[in-house]
């Protein structure tokens, strides 16, 4: 699956193709610079060269560099968790045929992330909190970067 969503946004990225309609009216955020520096080979190999560099300086023994491939594979990790927990554990704000849950209080730290029911009843709305206790620090960073010109939000 995972592989299968990369392939996806890779298409989007290069801009083969394009995320259905509902999922691009009135705030899909472009950040085509950013896409492009993070999709980039040497952005990879950077970031590669920047974990081993901290472990050479701050590693107090070999047996760190163990750790090494948790860092490279954070990224996808952190997607497996948040669709896997986003549909086994929490609570359901929505009534959904996928089973998809509300993970809390995790959800705050995976930045609204385990907003998984919320999310999936609203998929147009890129703010994943709906109750006064749930809060998507992804939203508020978003909006942020919007109101410097970072991204575009409609």
């Amino acid at each position: 699956m995972m592989m299968s969503t990369m392939v996806i946004y890779k298409s989007f990225i290069d801009q083969k193709d394009m995320p259905e309609s509902e999922f691009t009216k009135d705030y899909l955020p472009i950040w085509e610079k950013l896409d492009r520096f993070g999709n980039s080979m040497w952005t990879r190999g950077f970031f590669i060269v920047a974990y081993i560099a901290v472990y050479v300086v701050f590693a107090p023994n070999f047996f760190w560099f163990l750790l090494l491939p948790i860092h490279f594979l954070m990224g996808p990790i952190q997607g497996a968790i948040v669709n896997w927990c986003g549909h086994k554990y929490g609570y359901r704000n929505f009534d959904s045929i996928d089973q998809s849950k509300n993970t809390g209080p995790w959800g705050f730290f995976l930045m609204g992330e385990l907003f998984q029911n919320n999310h999936h009843h609203d998929k147009t709305d890129a703010n994943f909190a709906r109750k006064w206790f749930e809060f998507d620090i992804t939203y508020i960073i978003m909006r942020l970067f919007n109101r410097v010109g970072i991204i575009k939000m409609n």
